[in-house]
């Protein structure tokens, strides 16, 4: 991400251009051909992760891994948050073979550093962090999301998830559909919160949230992190919920980057203060909204957290692949989540009562619970015809085994220990 020097994108842009942009890049529709993952960790001391590590030693750790020679894109987040993002992989085990030898290298390059990659929705012990990248895209957002509260830093310094990216969908309706798809990912992405829940402690203390991750975000920010209404159409909706959330901050060739207060996108384009919007702005608008599913032309399902082990995060990413892409899975899923939106009622993601229940008492819920069952029996029987490998779908019976069955989630391994 650039820090200064950003060019502006020609012509200040009307807010019919703004409208009509949003509509054509958010949902581009076809058949269901591709997938990717972001994968998010924690970099902590091999020998105890309750050790701290000191930001000089993180910052050289990440410079080590910044010459690997990779295909996923490496980035790193403000608190120092390693993350790896796949290319868009023609399917699931491409996508997941690829991303497995990305870790393999980066793991053998911390190794002998006394570092390792920890799998945590947040961080369990240490709270807040402090950040190891300072660029005026960082700190414009740490002035922002103070105004609500200190949820804004332990996002952006103390989290870490699995992010899926599947296709949009098709134009026409259906269960791959991309208005189809679009209400699916709001409903299933509850139970996917639920399921994999993976942070009840952070700053190593019990939180009261199986996924004190998604209550952070919860907690973020008036509008910013909020669904738009899954129940009307996805691109209209999209758009307007872009334009009228909050302006985060306005990009500055030197120097600090302003941080208006209240300041909607739309209100942007038609004052044209403090100076004109251009298509740039627009652009990175949207990487300022952190609503759980993003349209970005695919979906990026944004809600669940880190996962234990060295290949936990695979179980997420082949569950929602096969019950998204596989057409007789998603018609069966869907039929099985449908209901959940009585518990949802009116109110958006992350904050409706189905989203509470999701990350405080995941699979304890008994609606949760139900519609997990549905899920993971229908992945598993749509898995192989996706081409997924015997090792993938032993991976995902044994956590439905371990968790879906009884109703639990990997979060109450971790609170049975720091109990």
């Amino acid at each position: 991400m650039s820090s200064s020097g950003i060019p502006r994108g020609g012509h200040p842009l009307s807010e019919t251009e703004a409208e009509d942009l949003l509509r054509c890049i958010c949902f581009k529709t076809g058949p269901p051909r591709t997938v990717g993952v972001e994968l998010e960790w924690l970099v902590h001391e091999l020998r105890d992760p309750r050790l701290p590590v000191r930001p000089p030693r993180l910052a050289a750790a990440l410079d080590t891994v910044r010459s690997l020679p990779l295909v996923s894109s490496l980035t790193f987040e403000p608190g120092g948050q390693l993350e790896l993002s796949s290319r868009p992989a023609g399917s699931l085990m491409e996508c997941l073979d690829s991303l497995a030898a990305d870790l393999r290298a980066v793991r053998s390059a911390l190794g002998p550093l006394g570092l390792t990659l920890s799998g945590y929705g947040v961080d369990p012990w240490h709270a807040p962090r402090g950040r190891v990248l300072h660029e005026p895209r960082y700190d414009a957002m740490e002035t922002a999301l103070d105004r609500t509260g200190p949820a804004g830093r332990a996002m952006m310094c103390d989290s870490a998830s699995v992010q899926i990216c599947l296709d949009a969908g098709l134009e026409e309706p259906g269960p791959l559909g991309y208005h189809r798809r679009w209400r699916l990912a709001h409903l299933l992405g509850a139970v996917l919160v639920a399921a994999f829940a993976n942070s009840p402690l952070h700053g190593g203390r019990l939180t009261g949230w199986r996924s004190t991750r998604q209550s952070l975000w919860t907690d973020l920010d008036p509008r910013r992190a909020l669904a738009p209404s899954p129940d009307g159409e996805p691109r209209a909706e999209w758009a307007a919920h872009v334009l009228d959330t909050p302006v985060m901050c306005v990009r500055a060739d030197e120097g600090p980057w302003a941080v208006p207060e209240g300041l909607t996108f739309r209100e942007w384009l038609r004052t044209g203060l403090p100076r004109p919007a251009d298509v740039d702005d627009l652009r990175y608008h949207m990487t300022t909204l952190f609503p759980p599913v993003r349209p970005r032309g695919h979906l990026e399902l944004r809600m669940v957290d880190a996962q234990p082990g060295t290949d936990g995060w695979m179980v997420p990413v082949a569950v929602t692949t096969a019950v998204f892409d596989d057409p007789e899975a998603a018609e069966t899923v869907y039929r099985a989540v449908k209901p959940l939106a009585e518990q949802a009622g009116d109110g958006p993601a992350p904050r409706n009562p189905l989203w509470l229940a999701a990350a405080r008492d995941g699979l304890a819920d008994p609606e949760l619970h139900a519609a997990a069952r549905t899920v993971f029996a229908t992945a598993l029987e749509a898995l192989p015809r996706i081409g997924a490998s015997e090792e993938v779908r032993r991976a995902v019976a044994a956590f439905q085994e371990r968790y879906v069955v009884p109703g639990n989630c990997p979060a109450d391994d971790f609170e049975a220990v720091a109990s």
